[in-house]
């Protein structure tokens, strides 16, 4: 099983849309966590996210174009879901 950073919080995981990033040369990456607590650490505690078998790649490939798979990638604090003010 991988974790996988998404845009929103939805209630069905037909419905969420992955979170790609891209590097400084134009490429895009598919942040993959191993654990859910990997994915808290590296994204903070606000970030949506999926859980999916890790099998189901190739075919999440051809939904979601991407370049590369990179696991547990940091993410910049400034990059990260932020507390809402309300």
């Amino acid at each position: 099983m991988m974790y996988l950073p998404c845009e929103t919080h939805v209630a069905r995981a037909e419905d969420a849309v992955v979170q790609l990033r891209e590097l400084d040369d134009g490429r895009l990456v598919l942040p993959v966590y191993s654990a859910l607590d990997r994915l808290h650490s590296c994204c903070g505690r606000r970030q949506p996210w999926l859980v999916m078998p890790a099998t189901q790649l190739g075919k999440l490939r051809r939904i979601a174009y991407f370049d590369l798979v990179v696991l547990d990638m940091d993410i910049p604090e400034e990059q990260r879901v932020q507390e809402v003010n309300r």
